[in-house]
């Protein structure tokens, strides 16, 4: 099954309605954790998400709610008796941050945690195997930020005999920014493009002060890379009905529905 699932879609504060920013994505056989948000955990338990086959974890930038929930997992993983290895690629300051919790909290674990640190300044790809490509999509935000692109590949032999690889589904993932088009040409044509939709028109000055977008500019960014589906998140707790983002986008590019938490989207 080829498919997204939201697990927190909300920006900083977390209310009754939202929780900060987290997903699984399933692609290829595969699942991958991105971000993690306070509460995820409690998220991925209540809907029987099986941690066992997450090996990847991608962290798209520092902010807490984009990474606050990372030890907490870490521990639970440990008491379940995990053994895999747990991969996470993310700004090398993680590392730093995290490293002193796991040498307090998680002396005993079960199974390694292997950073693998990113440059989101650069457009580089970070993860390969036979079947998904990840790369990162630099980003304009406070601190140095990333979306990430995945790509399901498979290998095809030519009438000479070579393999090549052939892309099939791509999944674009653009967390906390201000208006870039830089990102347009490594999005275009992907199947579903979730972008970050902090706040609607009437917060146009405080979205350029925080450096985020708007559910409008978001759909101005689907609209030129030609994407097939918008899905918009990260919704900021000033906004009370979320019907505000999806009416804004969907003036721009209609094929936009809102990351709505506990429910997955086909990739």
């Amino acid at each position: 099954m080829n498919d997204l699932l939201i697990l927190g879609s909300g920006s900083a504060m977390p209310t009754f309605q939202n929780s900060p920013s987290g997903q699984v994505l399933s692609l290829a056989d595969k699942s991958f954790l991105i971000d993690c948000g306070e509460g995820v955990q409690l998220t991925m338990r209540r809907l029987g998400v099986k941690t066992a086959r997450l090996y990847n974890v991608f962290v798209s930038h520092l902010h807490g709610d984009h990474c606050f929930g990372l030890i907490g997992l870490i521990s639970t993983l440990g008491m379940m008796h995990r053994t895999q290895p747990l991969h996470i690629y993310a700004h090398a300051d993680l590392e730093k941050l995290l490293r002193p919790w796991l040498d307090y909290h998680c002396t005993d674990l079960s199974f390694e945690v292997i950073f693998h640190a990113i440059n989101p300044r650069h457009q580089e790809v970070i993860y390969e195997d036979r079947t998904i490509r990840v790369e990162t999509l630099p980003l304009k935000h406070k601190v140095p930020t990333c979306g990430f692109l995945f790509t399901e590949t498979h290998r095809r032999r030519t009438e000479s005999g070579e393999f090549v690889r052939e892309s099939r589904r791509r999944y674009a993932y653009c967390s906390d920014t201000q208006y870039t088009e830089k990102i347009i040409p490594w999005i275009e044509g992907v199947d579903v493009l979730f972008h970050e939709s902090t706040y609607t028109d009437e917060h146009l000055s405080r979205c350029r002060s925080t450096m985020h977008s708007t559910a409008r500019q978001a759909a101005t960014i689907a609209q030129k890379a030609g994407v097939g589906k918008l899905v918009i998140g990260h919704f900021s707790a000033r906004v009370e009905s979320h019907l505000q983002f999806l009416k804004e986008a969907q003036e721009v590019f209609p094929n936009t529905v809102l990351a709505e938490e506990t429910k997955t989207y086909p990739i």
